[in-house]
C-alpha cells in the first residue's frame, strides 16, 4: 500500500525554523509532482509549495516566498519543506501530497495521494 508520511512538525516561537519531511513508501515518486498544503482551524486547505520531478521547477504561495524552500531527494523518495522566519500565521496542519501530472497544480483535487499531516504551531 502506498503511503506518504510527514514528520518534523512541532511548537516553535516566531522567527524560528523547522524542516518538514515527507517519505513515500510502497512506490517511488517517479515523475510525480509533489506539494505541501496546510490547513488552519476553520479554514480551507491552502497550497503552500510544489516541486517538479527533477527538482528544477518550484512554485510557492506568495505568503511564504523567500521564507520556505521545497526540495526533494528522489533516491530517498522524500520531499522536504524548509521553513524559516516562521510567523504565527503559519500555524496549521501541514500535508504532503503527490500528483501524477507533470505540471505543478495548486488545487487539492489535482493530488491523488495525501499524508496524514503534521502539526506546526508558531507562538508569538
Amino acid at each position: 500500500q502506498v503511503q506518504l508520511v510527514e514528520s518534523g512538525g512541532g511548537l516553535v516561537q516566531a522567527g524560528a525554523s523547522l524542516r518538514l519531511s515527507c517519505a513515500a513508501s510502497g512506490r517511488a515518486f517517479g515523475t510525480n509532482a509533489m506539494a505541501w498544503f496546510r490547513q488552519a482551524p476553520g479554514k480551507e486547505r491552502e497550497f503552500v509549495a510544489a516541486i517538479g520531478w527533477s527538482g528544477g521547477n518550484t512554485d510557492y504561495v506568495d505568503s511564504v516566498k523567500g521564507r520556505f524552500t521545497i526540495s526533494r531527494e528522489n533516491a530517498k523518495n522524500t520531499v522536504y519543506l524548509q521553513m524559516n522566519s516562521l510567523k504565527p500565521e503559519d500555524t496549521a496542519v501541514y500535508y504532503c501530497a503527490s500528483s501524477p501530472v507533470i505540471y505543478l497544480p495548486r488545487k487539492p483535487y489535482e493530488y491523488d495521494l495525501w499524508g496524514q499531516g503534521t502539526q506546526v504551531t508558531v507562538s508569538s
